[in-house]
């Protein structure tokens, strides 16, 4: 319990930049994720449409989730320098597969029958889309932003490699100071976030679940 307290008045003694880090971290979470969101749902939902765009995207951003974030951090460097955009970039790569899968499996496991039922009553192709299909695949898509949000809080801390902030700071500095109680604060709030995260996401997907029949 001693190196706790130890991590908890560094903390506060340095509440500041604590602060700073909190909203540097907060911020190469959330654009990325913006940004995965506004690629990974177009292009999950084209996937599910075509054979041919499936094969395509989800291979090409499967391979790249393979390269490790730090690599593609250090190959966006050349390009980007030493800055939140290399940091950005090798987020949203790490973030658009979960959100374009999840999409992609949730359009693909609506029943057939209800889109039939839908083109019987005369719905308009947008109208099926906005009011039939997006709804009920919302569960499975929470589900794919739910993997890539905690997936993105967590790997936010290779940001600090390059300048680019975050609680990763902290965590670098514990290390090349071989000080626990300093390396703790920037993981004990990374873990947080994550939890809460996981949390929130798994009650806003529970409450989008559809409810069962006889429920």
């Amino acid at each position: 319990m001693h190196i706790f307290a130890q991590a908890l008045n560094y903390g506060a003694n340095h509440l500041d930049q604590f602060i700073e880090a909190l909203g540097q971290h907060l911020l190469l979470v959330l654009v990325p994720l913006i940004i995965s969101l506004a690629f990974g749902v177009p292009f999950g939902i084209l996937s599910s449409r075509s054979r041919v765009a499936s094969t395509v995207l989800i291979n090409t951003f499967n391979s790249l989730r393979v390269i490790p974030s730090l690599a593609i951090l250090f190959l966006a460097i050349p390009y980007f320098g030493l800055s939140f955009q290399s940091a950005a970039i090798a987020l949203t790569l790490l973030a658009i597969p979960p959100i374009l899968i999840g999409t992609d499996i949730a359009f693909r496991t609506i029943d057939p029958a209800i889109l039939e039922a839908a083109n019987g009553m005369g719905m308009t192709p947008k109208q099926i889309l906005l009011q039939i299909e997006i709804p009920l695949a919302l569960p499975l898509i929470v589900a794919g932003i739910k993997t890539a949000t905690v997936e993105v809080i967590a790997s936010a801390t290779l940001a600090a490699f390059i300048g680019a902030g975050g609680f990763g700071s902290f965590i670098v500095l514990g290390f090349s100071l071989y000080d626990n109680a300093i390396l703790l604060v920037g993981a004990i709030p990374v873990a947080v976030l994550a939890l809460i995260a996981e949390v929130t996401l798994s009650i806003i997907q529970r409450y989008l679940q559809p409810p069962l029949i006889g429920d």
